[in-house]
């Protein structure tokens, strides 16, 4: 007999986790079904490890700039790759484990293996399809294996992986995506990154502090697409004086392999064509949902775009199966997976108050140097959608503790509806902003104005005071410049 639950979840990345956590503080029988790695991509491939990579490079960076702070390193400061890959691996197999912990105080039974959805209500759980890219070793005790299990609600959250071009695709040696980037064998001496969204761009930061001869080739004719022109351009000409090569408006129409080294033909808009070789290349052109393979073209189930479609709370088209994450459509961000399974779940569970998402206050980050954050309507798109708008800028040079940190390279820029006030976007660039955005989040949450954010006291001396000179600059009220 199959074994049976409330609730079964598809994965155990960030969105699945934390439902699952969600699921059983809400009393409900729970279950997760792994195939590779407890944690998902973000934890293990993803969001922790890059960020210790960029840790690393960022100590590196202030090491070869001790002269600035008045210091004097005796010899020269030298990156060890192979320690700061293990170090990475060291910082995502910690956090693996403390997954695992909470599974276990949660009392949530995890079922090892590759889920196939076979009918509403119940899934088959076999041997994964193939080879894991970090198999789970050893595999926890004390989880269930292959069989059948049956559920009332289940919930896929099975994230995505790496796009890749036709005729460009990554081969794990000359070609790679993030997997083998976060892992190098070696330090190339030159690389050529293929897509400027966060995954490329962080990349190619951390390489380039590596000293690595880094070029960037972005289709759009801004680096980071999604964020406000002005702060990506911002974010451009700090990247180029560290050294990046940063190519717009080109595409990469052709890579020839050679026996260590790739060539890459790029493509500009009016038809040219150069030619740049380097030891390695890294395809960062985005990530498609994980929908293969897990039944859902038998069930009916609706996609769209590799995409799993959805409600406001995570209900797809077939009853009793519900979506979340990265696999249930954009934005593919490790936090949106998370409040989108928790919203899933206790809507599920009847818990009064339970309202869908608001995108447009989803926070993103780019954890590049000089770091980028942003929520909300860009400056571009408040004009499109015909919004009368007040625009305020503020600059870290203005800032006392930025110079002080000798981290005086930035801009904060607030945007609010000129009629009522309300603060509809924020876009910051500079030391610390990936920090920093959450306080405008929280304002935007509680819809607040511009007087509110005026009259509310920033501690000095802080990088924050920065949002609210941004805030007094749209009202012609800035005092520290």
């Amino acid at each position: 007999m199959a074994q049976s639950y409330d609730v079964i979840i598809i994965g155990s990345g960030p969105g699945g986790y934390v439902t699952a956590i969600r699921a059983a503080q809400l009393g409900l029988k729970t279950a997760i079904v792994e195939r590779e790695h407890l944690g998902g991509i973000c934890l293990n491939w993803g969001c922790i490890p890059t960020k210790a990579l960029l840790r690393s490079a960022e100590i590196l960076d202030h090491a070869n700039h001790a002269k600035a702070y008045g210091l004097t390193l005796n010899g020269t400061m030298t990156a060890d790759v192979k320690d700061v890959v293990a170090r990475s691996r060291g910082v995502s197999a910690r956090l693996n484990g403390g997954v695992a912990f909470l599974m276990k105080k949660n009392k949530i039974d995890v079922i090892w293996g590759e889920a196939k959805l076979t009918k509403p209500g119940e899934i088959v759980v076999g041997a994964p399809s193939k080879p894991a890219v970090q198999p789970q070793n050893p595999v926890p005790k004390g989880v269930l294996g292959e069989g059948t299990y049956t559920a009332k609600h289940i919930i896929v959250a099975t994230g995505a992986r790496p796009r890749a071009l036709p005729g460009i695709e990554p081969d794990g040696k000359l070609i790679w995506t993030y997997f083998e980037a976060m892992k190098p064998d070696f330090m190339p001496k030159s690389l050529v990154v293929m897509g400027s969204g966060a995954i490329g761009i962080e990349f190619a930061s951390f390489y380039r502090s590596m000293g690595v001869d880094v070029t960037v080739v972005e289709l759009m004719p801004n680096i980071m697409p999604v964020e406000d022109v002005e702060i990506s351009t911002f974010a451009r000409k700090q990247l180029e004086k560290r050294g990046l090569k940063i190519i717009t408006e080109a595409k990469v129409s052709k890579v020839e392999k050679g026996a260590n080294s790739i060539t890459a033909h790029v493509e500009t808009k009016d038809g040219k064509v150069q030619t740049i070789t380097a030891d390695r290349l890294i395809s960062a052109v985005g990530v498609q949902g994980n929908i293969e393979n897990l039944g859902l073209e038998a069930l009916g189930v609706k996609t769209d775009r590799g995409c799993i479609v959805i409600d406001g709370y995570g209900k797809t088209n077939v009853p009793g199966l519900y979506a979340i994450g990265d696999v249930a459509g954009p934005p593919m961000l490790a936090h949106k997976a998370e409040h989108e399974g928790v919203i899933c779940i206790e809507k599920i569970a009847g818990v009064p108050g339970v309202h869908p998402m608001d995108k447009a206050k989803i926070p993103g980050c780019t954890y590049c140097n000089p770091q980028v954050a942003s929520v909300g309507l860009t400056e571009a798109k408040a004009k499109a959608e015909g919004r009368d708008i007040r625009v305020g800028r503020y600059s870290f040079a203005a800032n006392g503790k930025a110079i002080a940190l000798g981290e005086d390279q930035g801009m904060i820029k607030t945007i609010f509806d000129k009629k009522t006030g309300e603060l509809i976007g924020a876009h910051m660039v500079g030391a610390e902003v990936t920090e920093l955005i959450q306080g405008f989040v929280v304002a935007m949450n509680l819809e607040t104005t511009e007087e509110e954010l005026m009259h509310t006291i920033f501690p000095h001396p802080t990088l924050s005071e920065m949002m609210k000179e941004s805030v007094l600059d749209a009202y012609g009220k800035v005092l520290n410049a």
